[in-house]
């Protein structure tokens, strides 16, 4: 897979794109033609779980056709706007006024109308980069099966709401994503709170993931956390 870069200064960066089109013959051209710029591109493959593909490839630019499948991009920029502030440029056939307007109210950064010259296309990407990257980080979240852990301010989004977490409601998370589908023992949880510097025994450990499981129960999520007795937990069924 290529690594593209692109220099800003002296600095060397490295961008991957996110392309939201479900036509797949313009999808693969704007791949196509944007990886001879030199960047990792991908596209998105489940409409239903755009946010999901968005957390797992972690992109530092999106482009987002507005009609889609089930939802459209207005629908989705709002939710990639909830966890992150990565730049979304809107590519679509409905260049009129009122819909560029809404796509910058909802949170859009730019707007190309269809049918557009491919070398316009990549203007445009270049200049959102080079203006967005020589002050700001990329994105730092993690993605389980639709929840969506920032890393940057300890919140987690599941089923369209944004909750605050405690330091170490957080940590448990943090560890059993890192671990999806695995068992983790009590103790290596414990010993990495302990190396932490935020010491839990065994019992309190407990009253930390009995109260974390109710906070995912009050938005919904049944049971994400599940119990390997005399084992660990683990976040789904562990394999």
């Amino acid at each position: 897979m290529c690594q593209p870069d692109y220099r800003i200064g002296d600095e060397r960066m490295e961008y991957k794109l996110l392309v939201v089109e479900d036509d797949a013959v313009i999808a693969e051209e704007m791949k196509r033609h944007l990886e001879r710029w030199g960047y990792e591109v991908f596209c998105v493959q489940d409409f239903r779980n755009v946010l999901g593909e968005f957390a797992a490839c972690s992109p530092q630019l999106v482009l987002m056709d507005i009609g889609l499948p089930f939802y459209n991009g207005y629908y989705w920029c709002t939710q990639i706007r909830q966890i992150s502030q990565v730049p979304i440029i809107f590519v679509s056939s409905a260049g009129d006024n009122m819909n560029i307007v809404m796509a910058v109210n909802m949170g859009g950064d730019d707007f190309v109308t269809k049918p557009f010259e491919p070398e316009i296309l990549s203007a445009k990407v270049q200049a959102m980069l080079r203006r967005t990257y020589a002050f700001r980080e990329r994105t730092n979240i993690m993605e389980w099966d639709g929840m969506v852990l920032d890393l940057t301010d300890a919140s987690l989004l599941a089923e369209g709401q944004k909750m605050e977490l405690t330091k170490n409601e957080f940590r448990i998370l943090q560890i059993l994503f890192e671990n999806a589908g695995k068992t983790v023992s009590r103790e290596s949880i414990m010993k990495r709170l302990w190396d932490n510097d935020c010491f839990v025994d065994d019992n309190t450990l407990t009253v930390n993931m009995t109260r974390l499981r109710k906070k995912l129960e009050a938005v919904g999520l049944k049971q994400p956390i599940h119990t390997k007795k005399g084992l660990g937990y683990s976040i789904g069924e562990a394999q």
